[in-house]
């Protein structure tokens, strides 16, 4: 792998960390889908491990051995570059302190096929225009935590693999199966083709209590959670089988939706599992 010390911080070759915001990386249009910046060898390692290739790394030089040996672990080629400096230097090149002393430019990888991802599948969750990544990170973490297999994200949904979400999720959003839904009168029928029951997380006169829901739940679930504030749109309680709620005291009327999605997963287990496949 080649090791370059950074001397010139307006090197073109470091824009990937210095020039581009997470929502140009995603519409750099060589390589073909884009780029996502995997912070830390925690969450780099995750990447590799779901076959995701690094176009570069920029590390302090206290990691360098780490970061080497993760590469070779996952068979990194020798062509990726490695931009090397002090903890000073990076900041002033990122604008912000690497605390976990490094970064990788990941190629993005191409999304599945709602169809195929739903095909084998048990317990899925919906984020539907959820635009706050602290929250999408968080219902990734959720969804590996509890055992979920898959997440799909509605066309307005935050981009699961900004770097926060990476961050919040601990790396999860790289191992969860996950790909974007598209509208509504075009995703029910994929839902319900591949034996999805819809159940929608939301206030309604009709709603029945998650208790008595996940008591006798389907088989195959669809669970949807709206975005902060106003919840589910009028499009998505109208798609969904049924509605749930979470019974709630002392006059609060819901939850955060990651905290929402942790309570309603975790009560939809599975054999200990909510999954199980």
């Amino acid at each position: 792998m080649t090791v370059i010390s950074i001397e010139d911080l307006g090197d073109p070759a470091l824009a990937d960390y210095s020039r581009l915001t997470d929502v140009a990386l995603r519409r750099v249009s060589e390589p073909a889908g884009g780029l996502y910046i995997a912070e830390s060898t925690k969450v780099i390692r995750r990447a590799l491990a779901a076959g995701h290739r690094p176009r570069s790394v920029l590390l302090q030089e206290q990691w360098l051995a780490d970061v080497q040996a993760l590469l070779a672990d996952y068979g990194g080629s020798t062509d990726v570059p490695l931009y090397v400096a002090a903890a000073d230097v990076l900041e002033r090149l990122t604008g912000y302190h690497l605390h976990r002393g490094a970064l990788a430019s990941m190629h993005r990888p191409a999304l599945a096929d709602p169809a195929d991802l739903l095909r084998d599948v048990r317990r899925v969750v919906v984020i539907e225009d959820v635009v706050d990544h602290t929250n999408v990170g968080a219902i990734f973490r959720s969804v590996a935590g509890l055992g979920a297999d898959a997440v799909l994200v509605s066309p307005r949904c935050a981009d699961p693999l900004y770097r926060r979400s990476v961050r919040v999720s601990m790396g999860t959003v790289l191992q969860v199966p996950w790909t974007r839904l598209p509208e509504w009168p075009h995703a029910v029928p994929l839902l319900h083709d591949a034996g999805f029951h819809i159940a929608a997380l939301a206030l309604a006169d009709d709603a029945v209590d998650l208790d008595a829901f996940s008591a006798d739940a389907p088989e195959r679930v669809a669970l949807v959670l709206g975005t902060e504030g106003d919840g589910l749109t009028r499009q998505a309680i109208e798609a969904a089988d049924t509605v749930v709620t979470i019974p709630m005291l002392h006059g609060v009327d819901s939850l955060n939706v990651a905290a929402a999605s942790a309570v309603a997963l975790w009560a939809l287990r599975i054999n200990g599992t909510v999954g199980g496949l």
